[in-house]
C-alpha cells in the first residue's frame, strides 16, 4: 500500500493519489470513498526576510555596529530596537519594521555594515486565512510542506471498487502554528497608550485583524478610558522652549565686538610652555603663615593678596627689558605705507578682570618701578573698581601688553587674542600638581610633587618672530622658577 510518510515532500504522494481517484470516479460504489478523498491545505506561514540597513543620513555609505539589542531566536515586534549603529555624524538606534523571529545576525559588534546590506534575517509570519484546495490541487504544495498524519492508500494491483477490507483513508493535515493577532502600527500605539495586550482582544477585521474599534470596545468593556490613564510626562526635549529673544549688545560687548573684529587682521603666533611654581608657592605660603613677615609687609587688614599674578607681571617686566619688541605697539596710522614699531619705555600691563558687566582690562602702570607688593595692591584696587563699575578712563587706557589670568577659572593652554595696536598677549593657565623627577642629596633620582602652570603667548607674527617670543617666554619662566633671584633685582 502507498503510505504518506512524515517529514517528506507531499507532492509525489498526492499526485499518485489523485490519479487513483480520477480513474475510479465512474464507479458509483466508490462515491462514499471519493467523498472522503479531499485534502485540506494551509499556505506556508513562515518567510525569511532580510532587514537591510537604510541610509541614515546624506552621504553616509557605511556604519559601525555599536551594540545589538537582539540575538538569534528572539521574537520581536514592530518598533522594537534591533541594534545601534554609528556613522561619522551620529549614533542611531535601528528599530524593526517587521514582526517575527530573529534568525541570523550578519555582523559582529564593531563591524562596518554598508548601507543597503542585510543586518539580520527575520522569520516573518504570513497572516493570510487558511484556504481549502480543490481535489487534484495537492500537487501544487510547496516542497517544504510536511504531512502530520500517516494515512494509507490501496496496494498496487488492488481496486477501490472491490469489497476488500482496507484501512480507512484519513485526510492529511499540514502542520501550522496559529499566528499572533495582527494590527496596524496606529492600533498598536493605542494599545500601548492604554496598557492593553493585543492577545486579549478579538479582532473583527479581515483575517482576524484587530481594528481600532475592537480596541475601544474592549477598553470600554473593562472600564478603561483614555482619560483614566496616567498622563505621560513630557520630556524636556519635547517642551516648547518659548520665544527667541533679540537683545542689543551692551557697551562693553560692543567695544569687544569692534576690537576683536580688528584683531582678525593680525596673524597670530601661538607659543605655550610650562613653568615650575613649586618654590614660588612655598614662598607665598611662608608669607601668609609668618606673622613677623606679614607685619613687615603691612597691616593684616590692608595687606594685598599675594596670588601668582603679581609675580608674573614682575617677571614679565624683567623679561621685556631684555626683549623690548614684545612690549611695543605697531603704528600703522601715521604712515600706512611705512608702519613703525614703537618700543614702549613704560611697562603698562593690562590685567583682564571678569566682572558682572563683562570683561574689562584695567592697566597696572609702570610695573618696572613697582615691587611685587605694590603690584599686588594695585591689582586689588583696580579689580575692586572694575567689579563696582567705577574705573576711570585713565585706568583703562595706555596698556602696552595684556596679561589674562584665565586659569583662575579653568583651562591649561589658551589661545589669547591680541588687542591692536599691541603686539603680544600672555595668558596664565590653571596651576596643577604633577609628579616629576628630581635628584636628592646623594645624587639619586627620586619622584617629587611639583606645581606647574602653562603660559600661553600670542604674538603679532608680522613684527615678532618665533625665536624672539620663545626667548622672552623662557626668560619669564626662569624668573618665576628662581624666585630668590627675582627678589634680588627689585628696586
Amino acid at each position: 500500500m502507498y503510505r504518506f510518510t512524515r517529514g517528506r515532500s507531499a507532492r509525489p504522494t498526492i499526485a499518485t493519489f489523485n490519479r487513483i481517484v480520477h480513474n475510479n470516479r465512474k464507479n458509483p460504489d466508490n462515491v462514499s470513498i471519493l467523498q472522503r478523498c479531499s485534502f485540506h491545505n494551509s499556505r506556508r506561514l513562515n518567510a525569511l526576510t532580510p532587514y537591510r540597513l537604510a541610509d541614515i543620513g546624506e552621504g553616509i555609505t557605511e556604519c559601525r555596529i555599536v551594540s545589538w539589542s537582539v540575538k538569534p531566536g528572539d521574537y520581536i515586534q514592530q518598533f522594537d530596537p534591533i541594534c545601534e549603529v554609528q556613522s561619522d555624524k551620529a549614533t542611531v538606534e535601528i528599530t524593526s519594521r517587521f514582526e517575527g523571529t530573529i534568525k541570523t545576525l550578519h555582523y559582529e559588534v564593531d563591524d562596518m555594515a554598508p548601507v543597503g546590506s542585510a543586518l539580520v534575517d527575520i522569520e516573518t509570519e504570513n497572516a493570510d486565512d487558511d484556504h481549502d484546495l480543490p481535489d487534484g490541487s495537492g500537487d501544487k504544495l510547496p516542497e517544504e510542506a510536511s504531512v502530520t498524519d500517516t494515512p494509507t492508500a490501496p496496494e498496487a494491483g488492488s481496486s477501490l471498487g472491490q469489497d476488500t477490507p482496507s484501512e480507512p483513508i484519513t485526510t492529511p493535515v499540514l502542520s501550522a502554528t496559529t499566528p499572533p493577532p495582527i494590527a496596524t502600527p496606529a492600533v498598536r500605539h493605542i494599545l500601548k497608550d492604554l496598557g492593553l495586550n493585543i492577545s486579549a482582544i478579538v479582532g473583527t477585521g479581515k483575517g482576524g485583524r484587530v481594528l481600532k474599534e475592537d480596541v475601544q470596545r474592549h477598553a470600554a468593556a473593562i472600564g478603561i478610558t483614555p482619560g483614566s490613564q496616567p498622563i505621560q510626562k513630557v520630556s524636556e526635549i519635547d517642551r516648547d522652549p518659548g520665544q527667541d529673544r533679540r537683545i542689543p549688545l551692551s557697551l562693553i560687548q560692543t567695544q569687544m565686538f569692534h576690537s576683536m573684529t580688528r584683531s582678525l587682521s593680525i596673524p597670530h603666533l601661538l607659543y605655550t610652555h610650562t613653568v615650575d611654581l613649586t618654590d614660588l608657592t612655598a614662598m607665598r605660603k611662608r608669607t601668609v603663615n609668618d606673622r613677623d613677615l606679614s607685619a613687615l609687609l603691612g597691616a593684616e587688614d590692608s595687606a594685598p593678596k599675594l596670588s601668582v599674578l603679581p609675580f608674573v607681571l614682575k617677571a614679565l617686566s624683567q623679561a621685556v627689558t631684555a626683549y623690548p619688541t614684545v612690549n611695543s605697539i605697531l603704528d600703522t596710522e601715521n604712515d600706512p605705507a611705512k608702519p613703525h614699531l614703537v618700543l614702549k619705555a613704560a611697562h603698562n600691563f593690562g590685567v583682564a578682570v571678569d566682572t558682572p558687566n563683562g570683561l574689562l582690562v584695567p592697566v597696572v602702570r609702570n610695573v618696572q618701578d613697582r615691587s611685587i607688593i605694590s603690584i599686588a595692591a594695585e591689582i586689588s584696587r583696580l579689580s575692586t573698581l572694575a567689579k563696582a563699575g567705577r574705573l576711570s578712563p585713565n585706568d583703562m587706557t595706555g596698556a602696552t601688553l595684556v596679561v589674562s589670568n584665565i586659569g583662575s577659572i579653568g583651562g591649561d593652554a589658551i589661545a589669547p587674542v591680541i588687542l591692536s595696536p599691541m603686539t603680544a598677549i600672555l595668558a596664565i593657565g590653571r596651576a596643577t600638581q604633577v609628579p616629576a623627577f628630581a635628584t636628592d642629596i646623594h645624587g639619586q633620582e627620586i619622584i617629587v610633587k611639583k606645581e606647574q602652570v602653562t603660559l600661553s603667548w600670542s604674538a603679532d607674527h608680522r613684527v615678532l618672530d618665533g625665536a624672539t617670543v620663545a626667548r622672552c617666554a623662557q626668560s619669564v619662566g626662569s624668573w618665576l622658577e628662581n624666585i630668590d633671584a627675582l627678589a634680588l633685582t627689585l628696586k
